[in-house]
């Protein structure tokens, strides 16, 4: 690489957990890489401090009223302060090789069509976006001639498992999961779960809407609607496997009876490395894999009675229409209100449920802009709302 052009890089969702990933590998590898834009939510000194780390050219924050703290916290560094959701679409839409896209929750979704329209390669691991509206984002991808590369770490240990090979070849895919805080908990224990509780990951340090979604396994619910539309299987060819140490990330069972394993650290450095680099490699800044260190892995079925969202999302996927639109919509309201402490646990999977069999959400047809994903989200949004006042 010595004497190469750097790739020019811009990260969307910045100040998370996914963003500081994405740092460590720029950071690791700097003369491989320019950073043109950074994009956060509502923390201006954490944006300007990945900004200035970074060499960033533009910072954009989407919370309006924390733009004179950004500007503030960027002064004198030549990094251009921008707000707004706005502001955000332009980070996103600004040239760049390569557009880490991990702003959490629907929110996500117009920053990165603006990233897809410019013909970027952007490196997704905002999942909602491809629930919510995944043939129109796959369809604006084609028609700007961009490419999607998945950064969720199963599904970039699919892409990378595949090796190249035809869809044609691809009997099943399986996703693993970790099986979250509440693996070995009963129904009736999980019900009761505390926030705290929920919020305890076995193996990542993640967000909290995220963190809350495993300990539901609602986030692995939402990867399979992913998996469906980033490699095209139908619902009963992709799997979900329990396996609580997360080193083997996704399993590709080939039509011939070969098994292809993805196995890496749980560290989302190595899928940002791989997504970065593509179709070369880079230094994840990880230790690497020490199978004989773990001694064991081991495997579960999932539990479907004790963790019903992986059940919703399946009956979305089996659904078509709008459900997985709407089934995310409502789970994000539900989340919140968990976080909130408005709802107890059990009910966020009561809620999300309530929702998606409303004839009025249910009968409807799959968004077939952007624009028809925002409004179905925003209708389901309402009616989750009637439903959480109902309950707390």
């Amino acid at each position: 690489m010595v004497g190469a052009v750097p790739v020019t890089v811009s990260v969307l969702g910045a100040t998370g957990s996914i963003g500081k990933s994405a740092a460590a590998v720029i950071g690791a590898n700097k003369d491989r890489y320019r950073v043109e834009a950074v994009a956060g939510g509502s923390n201006p000194q954490e944006l300007a401090r990945v900004a200035r780390q970074l060499g960033a050219r533009f910072a954009a924050i989407f919370d309006q009223a924390a733009y004179p703290a950004l500007k503030e916290a960027l002064a004198g560094s030549g990094i251009t302060a921008a707000a707004g959701a706005g502001a955000v679409c332009e980070a996103a839409a600004r040239p760049a090789d390569r557009v880490v896209a991990a702003i959490t929750g629907i929110a996500g979704l117009a920053p990165t069509c603006a990233a897809l329209a410019q013909g970027s390669t952007v490196a997704l691991a905002n999942k909602e976006a491809m629930v919510s509206a995944g043939a129109a984002v796959l369809k604006l991808a084609a028609s700007h001639g961009a490419t999607i590369l998945p950064l969720d770490s199963e599904h970039n240990s699919l892409f990378q498992a595949m090796g190249g090979a035809p869809m044609s070849t691809v009997a099943r895919l399986t996703l693993t999961a970790s099986g979250g805080p509440f693996r070995l908990w009963s129904a009736e224990a999980i019900a009761g779960a505390t926030l705290a509780e929920a919020l305890k990951h076995p193996n990542f340090a993640m967000g909290s809407k995220i963190t809350i979604d495993s300990a539901t396994m609602m986030n692995k619910g939402l990867e399979l609607i992913e998996a469906q539309h980033l490699f095209g299987l139908p619902e009963e060819r992709i799997d979900v496997l329990v396996h609580p140490q997360q080193m083997i990330h996704g399993l590709v069972t080939f039509t011939d009876g070969s098994v292809n394993a993805g196995l890496a650290v749980p560290d989302m450095r190595v899928p940002m490395a791989h997504c970065l680099a593509w179709p070369e490699r880079c230094d994840s800044a990880t230790p690497a894999l020490d199978l004989i260190r773990i001694g064991r892995l081991d495997f579960e079925a999932p539990d479907e009675t004790r963790f019903p969202a992986l059940r919703l999302a399946r009956e979305a996927m089996r659904a078509n229409g709008a459900v997985p639109t709407v089934l995310n919509a409502a789970n994000e309201v539900a989340v919140a209100a968990f976080l909130n402490s408005r709802i107890g646990f059990a009910d966020i999977v009561k809620i999300v449920e309530t929702v998606m069999i409303m004839p009025a959400m249910a009968d409807l047809p799959a968004p077939a802009s952007v624009e028809d994903a925002v409004s179905i989200d925003s209708e389901a949004r309402l009616r989750a709302g009637e439903v959480l006042s109902r309950l707390s």
